[in-house]
């Protein structure tokens, strides 16, 4: 069999003690698979561990990055990789083979660097000696493919709106054709008159490439189309999982159960 993109067994996750104030647990004993080439969807209310969740997928422990997400207990193995051992400069070949889009984009944008430097910057990391004009007209396609005009590739990222950074943060997580693409509220801040051809786009290019997702998200409807397979979060722990009508048409929790009847309200 496979081994599945994504594993997490009994999965805890804390932020650390600091300053004389205690650990905050986030997420207490977690379990779930993202088979590769699968897309799950993850949905849940402000404080449900979602946020956390995707930056511990992604890599981004307190092993690793500052500030960052503690595995206090159970298993999260990523590609292979196993998310406890990362050390503080994280596994590069772990790095380049996860794309991240986090909420605020400016998480990821360098800000001394222009859009089309900030998309390219991944092919130089696995690759100094990678040809400047090649990585420009990859950069180049990129934006493009985000409904984003050329003339933004010489600005810098301070002088984009927040929509625009994020999908300049999604180019660039997609650049390298990851094998598992982390996405947390890929949408956030992109204005609705383009927010569907973004998530058309990434669902074409996931089914084209065959990478695995794990995509946080708020909007059933956004849901519908990135995903079939649903995990609902609520206060650190999974209380829905499965496909997507099978989570919403059978809610087993009242948190779940006011999901459906959203859904059902904006259908």
């Amino acid at each position: 069999m496979t081994d599945p993109a994504v594993r997490a067994r009994d999965l805890s996750l804390r932020y650390p003690a600091r300053l004389g104030s205690p650990a905050v647990p986030a997420i207490t004993g977690l379990s779930l698979d993202i088979a590769p080439g699968e897309t799950l969807a993850v949905i849940g209310d402000a404080g449900s561990g979602k946020s956390t969740l995707a930056r511990a997928i992604a890599g981004y422990t307190s092993r690793s990055v500052d500030r960052g997400v503690e595995v206090a207990g159970g298993a999260l193995e990523v590609l292979g990789v196993d998310v406890r051992t990362l050390g503080r400069h994280g596994d590069e070949q772990l790095a380049l083979r996860v794309g991240y889009v986090p909420q605020d984009a400016g998480l990821v944008l360098d800000p001394h660097l222009t859009v089309a430097e900030n998309v390219a910057l991944p092919l130089f990391l696995r690759d100094r000696t990678f040809s400047k004009k090649v990585a420009g007209g990859i950069a180049a396609e990129a934006i493009d493919a985000m409904h984003l005009t050329l003339a933004t590739m010489p600005k810098f990222p301070h002088e984009l709106s927040r929509g625009q950074r994020q999908r300049v943060a999604i180019a660039r997580a997609l650049v390298l054709e990851p094998e598992l693409l982390v996405a947390d509220e890929a949408t956030a801040g992109i204005d609705a008159t383009v927010r569907g051809v973004i998530l058309a786009h990434l669902a074409e290019v996931q089914r084209q490439r065959g990478f695995a997702a794990f995509i946080v998200s708020s909007e059933i409807g956004e849901v519908r189309r990135l995903a079939a397979r649903l995990a609902v979060l609520h206060r650190g722990s999974i209380v829905g999982l499965g496909s997507v009508d099978a989570v919403l048409d059978d809610p087993r929790h009242p948190y779940v159960h006011r999901l459906a009847e959203l859904s059902r309200t904006r259908a």
